[in-house]
């Protein structure tokens, strides 16, 4: 049984504000073809409703994908998943299946039906792409609606992240380049002055 429960939209901003290594999963109009790669540059643009941003190259598969379905999902992997989450992000999908070469199980979406990660994942959200016709026709970017989005509530609940070190397996990773990530760490809580 999963540890995932759906995260209210109003706390869904939250999933990815503190900065995560993410993977995105897109899927053909028809869901005959679906892809999954690792991002390290995506932020939120509006809280209410929910929406993100994504840098994804012009030429990549995912791309064509979410813009041919015009749908995408943002998943946050923990440092337990960090070998798949490198291997996803250093090759192309378009002459392989990532998550059977990697060994990526999915589910299936509640709203949007894309594939979505939960085993070695902390979090998902499936968005809508909104279109704009400027920025993501000039630039690398993909804007997203959140229409609906879950955690590991080990982790994750009452709309807050819960990193301690007896959950380290499920913390959040932020890649740092070449390889290397760094783990989220010992969180501190702010006092009021």
């Amino acid at each position: 049984m999963s540890d995932f429960r759906p995260v209210p939209l109003e706390y869904a901003t939250r999933l990815t504000n503190h900065g995560p290594t993410i993977m995105v999963t897109s899927r053909s109009k028809d869901g005959k073809q679906r892809n999954v790669m690792t991002a390290a540059w995506s932020t939120l643009v509006e809280f209410d409703p929910p929406r993100l941003v994504v840098v994804i190259n012009k030429g990549a598969y995912t791309r064509s994908l979410l813009e041919e379905s015009g749908v995408f999902a943002v998943c946050v992997p923990s440092v337990s998943f960090i070998d798949q989450v490198y291997a996803a992000g250093s090759v192309s999908g378009r002459e392989m299946d990532k998550f059977l070469r990697f060994n990526i199980e999915t589910v299936q979406s509640p709203e949007l039906d894309i594939p979505v990660i939960e085993k070695g994942c902390v979090a998902w959200l499936e968005c809508r792409l909104l279109p704009e016709p400027g920025p993501q026709e000039r630039y690398d970017t993909c804007f997203g609606e959140v229409v609906s989005a879950a955690a590991d509530a080990r982790i994750f609940r009452d709309g807050l992240w819960n990193f301690t070190k007896e959950n380290r397996a499920l913390h959040t990773i932020h890649h740092l380049g070449g390889g290397n990530f760094v783990v989220s760490g010992e969180m501190i809580h702010a006092r009021e002055i």
